[in-house]
């Protein structure tokens, strides 16, 4: 095996922070989770997709408003109870609300109502929160985007974008009408509709001048604007006071290695890219001089990471891939949904906690928020926290310590993750997040993703093996976990191969080692993707020795979910291989699976039946077998998330009820018994919503019980990976 090095910055951060708490600074932990479709007004389906994407607070720091683009409204979120957030409605919009802001209990929202590309148009809309009522609307000329207001809430802009289409000459750029930016006086809330004015944004960039593409807006403390050109790769200073361009300068390029830049399946951190563009998304300044910017380099671009400038365009700093790399130790890289664009950091929030300023940088594509400290000169990153399904939008309330993120994506028709608003506090205490990191190999990311399966390391007690499946395809690897640290740490990899390369056609699921310290792997078929249902031995250096196809008796009847757990029952002659079959299979009767055995050493099939529980919604399969003195543990659930999910636990069967039949005649039933129920920890661990592939489980060599959750690699899903202790009592 490989021994992976340490010398990531935030792993060891996280490590030294676990080790002395005593001297460990306040930190952010997520305390709520607020789905965003509890919003919905009356008569609405339950479905309807709804996207929480710019969100602000009020003045007070009680109530929390977001823009939901595709449902056409704005949403409330009653947060005086902060960690028992309640919906506190949704206003209808009359078009689709872009951005949003408020002072003075008012909202001032920024709404496309444009009939075309071609022909945008859009309005301001005020708002009194109190009443969600629109109190007035101002014509705004085009399609905004961001809004921001200034520090004493008397002024405000609006970028308005104008945006490209994508489907017209390949969403390139130029591509007229173009955009350009408004100001406007702002009393009480009340906004002065005579006092908008244009500024005109054309011949400044380099890149297609004829069309700006107004991205982001941000104020500082006296009075300017900075303004992002995304696809122009440009920013604009404006004097508000004016409503004059008082300088601009062009974003650059990053030179960037030790990247990911292939969708293919396989973690591998040693690429570079040469004069990537920035093409930053969202702007805040840090103080009247400084600015920072996210750059997602949605159009051309790629450089995923943020930039410091002075107002001149000097560069003060520069993240490069760091950010990237950060993310991928946590098991958060999106390799499904990314290419070279990488983790596409797109929302910001600037913040002052107790003396100390924050940046909160929000990666769309990993679904994290990374929060680093300004130190004036390098920034310090301190933490990654798990997000919802793509943030779009955060907002800072430090008078709460608060900050909340505006999570876009919600996949509820397809019975996903919804989307939702969460909430973060800064306070006392340890980081709930990550639960588990990978020290660098070679001075790389390993990344890690879709933890499947586990198994006890024989002899040493704390320490684990971990299994990848099909989501990383290209890299079938054995993962070791030190459980004995906080976070856990993944401290070697072992990849799995064939004829000395890493081997194709795997969807690794369970995990299991004998008493020779070789790997058995329960490998989940699935015959669209030439994927066999197998079983594979596998010596200590990662060769697969001996690949077990199923009998004709099982894959007569074959299904896609097959295989999801390996462990091992007796020793020496009598050891037998027995795993758990997700769901039924077409020989199987509705309601019920198959444990299935196979004996390495006589090479005999055999089978049991188990009885699953009901479910009213989604369906109920097995995730996991583990054996443990006279039982084995079976993980059970449902394919629900959030507040849908009802059922994730586990379950004992006794090792003497294990009498397989041959396989194709009648199977004899077990008996099971409740072990534990996972809900309750699954919904408190990280207060996000619930996982619903909680897929690992497994006992130490000493006896103690661990779980883990499949991440499904980020692809339509948080990515967050939850591993973690699970208090049995009786089970030793």
């Amino acid at each position: 095996m490989t021994t992976l090095s340490r010398k990531t910055v935030l792993v060891a951060a996280l490590l030294t922070t676990a080790a002395f708490p005593a001297a460990a600074e306040p930190v952010f932990n997520r305390i709520a989770t607020f789905p965003v479709a509890s919003n919905l007004p009356e008569g609405k389906d339950k479905l309807s997709t709804t996207s929480a994407e710019i969100i602000t607070a009020t003045d007070d720091g009680m109530t929390l408003i977001y823009s939901d683009s595709p449902l056409g409204a704005i949403g409330f979120v009653d947060i005086s109870d902060a960690k028992s957030p309640k919906a506190a409605g949704a206003l209808m919009m009359d078009g689709e609300p872009t951005s949003v802001t408020s002072a003075a209990g008012k909202a001032l929202v920024a709404v496309n109502t444009s009939e075309s590309k071609a022909k945008p148009s859009g309005h301001l809309a005020i708002v009194d929160v109190a009443t969600k009522k629109i109190e007035n609307t101002c014509d705004l000329g085009g399609q905004p985007d961001s809004i921001a207001l200034n520090k004493d809430k008397t002024l405000g802009t609006i970028a308005i974008e104008n945006e490209r289409d994508e489907d017209v000459n390949d969403g390139k750029i130029p591509q007229i009408p173009a955009g350009d930016l408004v100001v406007f006086q702002v009393k009480n809330g009340a906004v002065d509709c005579g006092s908008i004015k244009h500024v005109t944004l054309t011949g400044l960039a380099g890149i297609a001048p004829e069309d700006p593409e107004p991205e982001f807006v941000s104020f500082n403390d006296r009075n300017e604007i900075a303004l992002t050109l995304q696809e122009n790769n440009e920013i604009v200073i404006i004097d508000a006071a004016t409503a004059a361009v008082k300088g601009h300068f062009s974003a650059g390029s990053v030179d960037l290695t030790g990247i990911d830049t292939k969708r293919d399946g396989a973690l591998k951190f040693t690429s570079e890219l040469k004069g990537v563009l920035r093409e930053p998304d969202a702007v805040k300044w840090l103080d009247n001089d400084r600015l920072v910017v996210a750059n997602e380099g949605d159009y051309q671009g790629g450089s995923r990471g943020f930039t410091i400038f002075d107002k001149t365009g000097k560069v003060l700093y520069e993240s490069g891939a760091s950010f990237e790399r950060a993310v991928a130790d946590t098991g958060q890289y999106p390799d499904k949904r990314s290419s070279a664009k990488g983790v596409e950091p797109e929302g910001l929030e600037v913040a002052t906690f107790d003396g100390q300023k924050y940046i909160f940088l929000l990666s769309e594509r990993a679904s994290v928020v990374g929060v680093y400290k300004d130190t004036g000169a390098e920034p310090q990153l301190v933490q990654i926290l798990p997000s919802g399904v793509s943030p779009e939008g955060g907002v800072a309330v430090p008078s709460r310590n608060l900050l909340a993120t505006a999570n876009e994506v919600d996949l509820g028709k397809d019975g996903g993750p919804r989307s939702h608003v969460m909430i973060y506090e800064l306070g006392e205490g340890e980081m709930a997040y990550p639960q588990i990191v990978a020290a660098e190999k070679d001075g790389n990311p390993v990344g890690f993703a879709a933890l499947s399966g586990l198994a006890a390391v024989p002899e040493k007690p704390g320490h684990l093996f971990a299994v990848s499946d099909s989501v990383l395809g290209m890299q079938p690897t054995i993962y070791t976990i030190d459980a004995t640290k906080k976070p856990a740490v993944i401290t070697e990899t072992l990849t799995v191969k064939r004829d000395g390369q890493p081997a194709q056609k795997l969807d690794i699921e369970g995990v299991a080692v004998d008493e020779k310290g070789w790997f058995w792997l329960a490998s989940e078929g699935n015959s669209e993707k030439l994927v066999p249902h197998a079983l594979y031995h596998v010596n200590p250096k990662g060769e697969i020795k001996e690949e077990i196809a199923l009998p004709s008796e099982l894959t007569a009847n074959e299904i896609r979910y097959g295989f999801e757990g390996v462990t091992i029952v007796g020793s020496g002659d009598d050891a037998t291989l027995w795993m758990a079959v997700q769901r039924e299979w077409k020989d199987d009767e509705k309601g019920f699976v198959k444990l299935v055995s196979y004996n390495p050493k006589s090479k005999e099939w055999g089978a049991v039946r188990y009885p699953l529980d009901k479910s009213e919604a989604g369906w109920i399969g097995l995730s996991e077998i583990s054996a443990q003195g006279d039982s084995v543990y079976i993980i059970e659930r449902d394919n629900l998330v959030g507040n849908a999910a009802k059922l994730k636990k586990l379950y004992k069967v006794a090792v003497s009820d294990l009498k397989p039949a041959k396989l194709g005649g009648e199977l004899p039933l077990v008996k099971k018994t409740e072990a534990h129920d996972f809900l309750p920890e699954l919904k408190t661990a990280t207060n996000g919503y619930v996982l619903d592939k909680l897929e690992g489980f497994a006992f130490d060599a000493s006896g103690k019980a661990y779980a883990v959750t499949d991440n499904d690699g980020v692809d339509d899903s948080s990515g967050e990976t939850l591993f973690f202790q699970v208090d049995l009592v009786g089970t030793n």
